[in-house]
């Protein structure tokens, strides 16, 4: 084989080796996080709600309001909020407010919280 091909065969042979450790890293890293949420639970602490809680720290503020507006939404129109709890309207609008400006396709999902709000409307 050319000198091309052993360099070439170096190369691959280097990133196999960098992406095996990387895994073998994150593997470990997984077993971590396994442990500190058996460590939770052993102290009393909901290990369902604690991953609940680490998924909405990662969202962006307009994203975690968007999706609680949403939940909202869908109990209130299921009948599943209490009196006096948000209402589908005021769910649509803490939605429209809570999206940026940009259009973006319609979707079944958008179109029944526009409706639900009263917004309607054809576009």
């Amino acid at each position: 084989m050319s000198e091309g091909g052993g360099i070439a065969r170096d190369q691959l042979r280097s990133f196999v080796e960098r992406i095996e450790r990387l895994e073998e890293e994150k593997a470990a890293i997984a077993d971590d996080v396994k442990a500190v949420y058996a460590e939770a639970k052993a102290n009393g602490f909901d290990v369902k709600t604690l991953r609940q809680v680490i998924r909405i720290r990662k969202q962006d503020t307009t994203e975690r309001q968007e999706q609680a507006a949403l939940l909202d939404l869908y109990l209130a129109a299921l009948g599943m909020l209490p009196e006096g709890d948000v209402q589908p309207a005021e769910a649509g609008e803490a939605i429209a407010a809570a999206k940026p400006k940009r259009r973006k396709p319609r979707s079944p999902a958008a179109d029944f919280a526009r409706d639900l709000a009263g917004e309607g409307g054809d576009a």
